[in-house]
């Protein structure tokens, strides 16, 4: 698993702007994005607990809007 690139997690951002601007995008999507991207960062520095946990958050909610689909 890969660190994920600036270009990737700009993307995300302008994704989750236009989101929240325009109601462009699927939500549940978005955060699980956010989650894959957030779960890389964690990979990369596995003594980072707080990224772990940070990760770890992010994909239980993802997974609870998928849930609810």
């Amino acid at each position: 698993m890969s660190r994920p690139s600036i270009s990737e997690i700009s993307a995300l951002i302008a994704d989750l702007a236009d989101h929240r601007k325009c109601g462009v995008g699927d939500y549940c999507e978005l955060m699980s994005r956010k989650a894959d991207l957030l779960e890389r960062i964690a990979a990369d520095q596995p003594d980072n607990t707080e990224a772990a946990e940070v990760a770890a958050a992010a994909r239980a909610r993802a997974d609870e809007l998928k849930s609810t689909d």
